[in-house]
């Protein structure tokens, strides 16, 4: 069976031993109802499968405390309810999202053709200005269907993906646990990346010393660092 993770960061419960301060990140679950949103939040916080699970009503959420390339994280994982009656109770929860599961059934070509629908909803509601710098992952959850009955296949969700600001694709399966840690670590690996670039300073003006400085710049601009 074929996935669309390679060298996934592995994830692991973080160690009270742990010295550094754990990073709360609130993660948000959308899709239609019925891609297994919620086995998928329950499989990977406490690794349990309810097959007889009922649609969730509202929001639901779980924490759970986690370690990736030696940071610790809290993960504060929201689960919303899918259904179109729900929308006025899942919104508002929209709103201080750091990540976004963008969740679809690989048995279900409805869900996977809503996924636009559901990147808007959330860039609208969480007021994100910019959907390209906010690290959404599409998670295409079954996989342990067989393979007569899968409506997407991997190559057209990347397609989709590529299309869509280039978000990491992870295949899952809530009910054997395929790739659920991966997809979880990928969505953290992808928002510290981000995090990363919007930190980083950027220089645009650089000084060149071989070239005479211009007479209006004054040298108290540039502070010396010696090295410690």
């Amino acid at each position: 069976m074929s996935n669309s993770v390679a060298a996934a960061p592995r994830t692991s419960i973080a160690s009270n031993r742990n010295s550094h301060r754990s990073t709360l990140l609130k993660v948000v679950i959308l899709g239609d109802g019925g891609v297994g949103k919620s086995c998928l939040m329950n499989r990977f916080v406490s690794n349990h499968f309810d097959e007889h699970s009922f649609h969730t009503i509202g929001v639901e959420f779980l924490n759970k405390d986690i370690e990736i390339n030696g940071e610790a994280y809290t993960l504060q994982i929201w689960d919303t309810a899918g259904q179109e009656r729900f929308k006025t109770l899942r919104t508002p929860f929209y709103r201080g999202s750091d990540i976004c599961l963008l969740t679809y059934a690989v048995d279900d070509r409805t869900s996977f053709k809503n996924l636009a629908l559901w990147r808007s909803e959330f860039l609208y509601y969480a007021d994100v200005q910019d959907g390209a710098l906010f690290p959404f992952i599409v998670v295409g959850n079954k996989v342990d269907v067989p393979d007569l009955e899968k409506q997407i296949s991997t190559e057209e969700a990347r397609a989709w993906c590529a299309e869509n600001g280039n978000s990491p694709l992870v295949e899952t399966s809530a009910k054997n646990a395929t790739n659920v840690e991966e997809a979880f670590g990928a969505a953290v690996t992808a928002w510290a990346k981000l995090e990363a670039k919007l930190e980083r300073p950027f220089v645009e003006d650089t000084v060149d010393l071989s070239k005479q400085q211009s007479p209006h710049r004054s040298s108290c601009c540039m502070p010396m660092t010696s090295a410690e």
